[in-house]
């Protein structure tokens, strides 16, 4: 297997959506030497549908298996029954084997819409975690101190506020950390909330006669709606969303996380990507990042015609047409008055509202509402009106499109 030592593209693969890597001379070294380097990625399989927050290191993955080194996809459906609290304010219940099984179902599937699985080896944790027994873990926990896992900024807040931490949440790292030695990876991949773990790796390689892995760790981005990504707050864009629906959540989502899906969930070189944050209307941002994501899960003509129909939506239409764009009771006002095309961003409408440039009037009168005014059935029939030509009848309809 031939790899690219081109020290251009290595830096970007080092580079780009990456928040720290451990080893960087070493690592940048070895890349530049031609030797084929194993790249490690796991994914526990705590819901059936990965999102473009697990695509993230996937994306990298790929950029490694580009440069010609062989990657390695591990499903982890023993440590996905442990469960990883990471990132969590609170302990994560366990989940069953049939629980995992049932989520894992397509994982394949799903990160074949990124990686070559042809080219990547598959393997599922289980295979040697389960095998272990009191005598191995032992060894494998004698490496580590309480105190090493106690300050754990995570762990330290929940126990500082008199949260249980069980001492299943213990065993974590060291399962995480033993795939590493099980692989023999020499790079792990994984976000910046796995530190911990991501460094248990190193520990327990040189325990067992390794040369210690080099660690990227890479963005955590935010969901759809500025928040935490979660499947549970369905802020989500799932790698198996339609087309049409991964369109629309990014053209809902704030502004100023639309340049962090470009460098994190897009390959969109990053001249191309400064030409388009550079336009004023930031509408026209997130129509071009919609693009570049639906080509990414669906194809470049699929891509195509999603941007043409999100740019009529939400960019072309006229003031006569508005009477006919969905409004929902629970629609913020900065939201729709975005989306409607009266504000070039939210940040935009934000500031005409401050600036008293938008009333809602009705027989009784008019009001200057608050930026974070919310659309309720009361608003029904009255008008809106943003600066001087922007004005609309709030006919409200119970419809999801």
């Amino acid at each position: 297997m031939n790899t690219i030592t081109n020290k251009e593209k290595i830096d970007q693969v080092l580079e780009r959506g990456v928040s720290e890597v451990i080893g960087t001379d070493h690592l940048s070294k070895r890349l530049q030497s031609g030797e084929v380097l194993r790249i490690k990625l796991g994914i526990d399989p705590t819901s059936p549908d990965l999102h473009l927050g697990r695509a993230v290191p996937l994306l990298k993955l790929r950029d490694f298996q580009e440069l010609g080194h062989q990657i390695i996809f591990l499903v982890g459906n023993a440590t996905g029954v442990i469960g990883d609290t990471s990132d969590k304010e609170s302990e994560r219940p366990m989940l069953t084997h049939e629980d995992v099984k049932a989520n894992m179902e397509s994982y394949i599937k799903q990160a074949g819409k990124i990686i070559d699985i042809e080219k990547t080896e598959i393997v599922y944790n289980a295979d040697w975690l389960d095998k272990l027994g009191y005598k191995e873990i032992g060894h494998h926990a004698d490496a580590f101190s309480l105190h090493e896992f106690i300050q754990r900024d995570n762990i330290k807040k929940r126990l500082d506020a008199g949260k249980r931490v069980s001492l299943r949440e213990l065993l974590y790292p060291l399962m995480q950390g033993y795939d590493s030695v099980a692989v023999r990876a020499d790079v792990e991949l994984g976000g910046t909330d796995q530190r911990f773990n991501l460094l248990a790796g190193r520990v327990l390689q040189e325990q067992a006669g390794q040369e210690p892995q080099d660690i990227i760790m890479g963005n955590l981005i935010l969901g759809t709606d500025g928040r935490k990504m979660s499947s549970s707050w369905g802020n989500t864009i799932k790698l198996t969303d339609a087309a049409r629906d991964m369109g629309e959540k990014i053209m809902n989502m704030p502004d100023d996380i639309v340049p962090i899906y470009f460098e994190n969930c897009t390959r969109v070189p990053q001249a191309e990507v400064d030409t388009i944050l550079a336009q004023d209307d930031q509408r026209l941002q997130k129509v071009a990042l919609a693009k570049a994501v639906i080509e990414l899960y669906h194809s470049s003509k699929v891509a195509q015609a999603e941007a043409d129909f999100l740019k009529e939506k939400f960019i072309d239409k006229n003031d006569s047409a508005l009477d006919v764009l969905n409004i929902h009771p629970d629609q913020p006002l900065i939201d729709f008055i975005f989306l409607a095309g009266a504000a070039k961003s939210k940040s935009d409408a934000r500031r005409m509202i401050e600036q008293g440039g938008v009333t809602i009037r009705d027989e009784k009168g008019k009001m200057k509402p608050h930026i974070y005014h919310v659309f309720s059935s009361e608003d029904h029939g009255k008008t809106l009106q943003v600066g001087k030509k922007f004005i609309v009848n709030l006919n409200f309809t119970l419809s999801t499109d």
